[in-house]
């Protein structure tokens, strides 16, 4: 008959029955088990759920006590059974592991180095450039030495290789003529990849659209202007020469007006050649003043050159001076405008004639403190 488990007095003796098994089973956790309300015995257990031998427990408790069913496979707690996993995966496992050791021992590697190139590293210390720059460098010399025209003069250093020096003489016909116009490159390390870096020495004075008084210059060959593909700077075939001369053709030209972006096609006809005089003459003026200037701070490394080229060249820049006062036109043909006497054409501005007579003054006393012999005449 079975037993009333509903019974205060049976569920008591079941609870005493319950702990003795247990004791004797050495299970490990503890199955506690309680009456709820007179419905009967609940269970609930912690901990590792070890399997027993229950034939000998009371009818119905086998129900109440879930640790003792046997468990289906799927419930099967971990670590018991046949493994499911492939020999392979515990290959690549393996083989996993080695390569992560590996890695951390080369990082280990380089980690070592890198604190011994720290350990080694100096306070201070001279640098050199590499072989392939210097040579490259030491190409453009000769290039150079071979191939510059008569009005460009380049000073090189061979402790400072990265460092060049150029002096352009303005060209006749433009309102640039006869003046010396400096100009620093320097060679980046990336070079000939990267164009040169230049600077012009502008003496506080804005001769040109593309030439400004900080020193930078506008053009497409040092990639410091837009142009097309061939105009650009190109690493295996442009050179310092390129630069320079281009620099005495392309921006101190015979109409540095239309230098500026977009002039030539907003100021066309009559009303284009009335401002680019007018803007030739103004530059005329300041290119003047910068010849005093440089004559007093002449360039280093070219202070003879400063000397000798004014002494020679100063007759010509009066004689200039006193015919665009008289009406010339600032670049013509000075000699031809004289010859043609009373027919020639005096196109000059009164402002601008004004302007020249002023600063003919000065200019004289400087060629002449200079040593030129023959500019006394100019003086008065």
């Amino acid at each position: 008959m079975d037993m009333e488990l509903d019974h205060p007095v049976i569920a008591s003796e079941l609870k005493d029955e319950m702990e003795v098994l247990m004791d004797d089973l050495a299970v490990p956790t503890a199955v506690l088990v309680s009456v709820d309300n007179a419905n009967g015995v609940k269970t609930s257990t912690s901990g590792s759920n070890n399997s027993a031998d229950h034939n000998d427990l009371p009818p119905g408790v086998e129900a109440s006590v879930p640790w003792l069913q046997d468990p289906s496979p799927s419930e099967k707690p971990p670590g018991t059974g046949t493994s499911t996993f492939p020999v392979q995966d515990e290959k690549v496992s393996a083989s996993s592991s080695k390569a992560q050791s590996s890695s951390i021992v080369k990082k280990e590697e380089e980690m070592d180095e890198v604190l011994r190139k720290l350990m080694y590293f100096k306070q201070f210390d001279t640098v050199a450039p590499s072989k392939d720059w210097s040579k490259k460098i030491q190409d453009e010399w000769k290039i150079l030495e071979r191939n510059l025209p008569e009005t460009i003069f380049v000073r090189v250093y061979e402790s400072r290789m990265d460092l060049l020096r150029a002096v352009i003489i303005g060209s006749s016909g433009t309102p640039y003529h006869d003046g010396l116009f400096v100009f620093d490159a320097v060679f980046p390390a990336t070079y000939p990849n990267e164009p040169p870096m230049v600077h012009y020495h502008s003496s506080g004075f804005r001769l040109n659209p593309n030439l400004y008084e900080c020193g930078k210059v506008c053009l497409s060959l040092l990639n410091t202007w837009s142009g097309g593909r061939d105009e650009m700077w190109l690493p295996k075939k442009s050179t310092m020469l390129q630069v320079l001369v281009s620099i005495q053709a392309l921006i101190l030209n015979a109409e540095p007006f239309f230098n500026e972006p977009g002039f030539d096609k907003t100021y066309r006809g009559s009303e284009g050649k009335k401002k680019a005089k007018e803007y030739s003459e103004d530059i005329f003026i300041k290119s003047l003043k910068k010849m005093m200037y440089t004559i007093r701070n002449p360039p280093q490394h070219f202070e003879d050159l400063v000397a000798g080229h004014f002494r020679v060249s100063a007759l010509d820049i009066m004689t200039a001076c006193k015919a665009y006062a008289d009406g010339a036109e600032v670049g013509c043909d000075v000699k031809k405008w004289l010859e043609e006497g009373d027919n020639a054409l005096k196109t000059g501005s009164s402002n601008f004639k004004t302007e020249v007579a002023k600063i003919m003054r000065p200019l004289v006393k400087y060629f002449i403190n200079n040593g030129s012999k023959d500019c006394e005449k100019f003086q008065s």
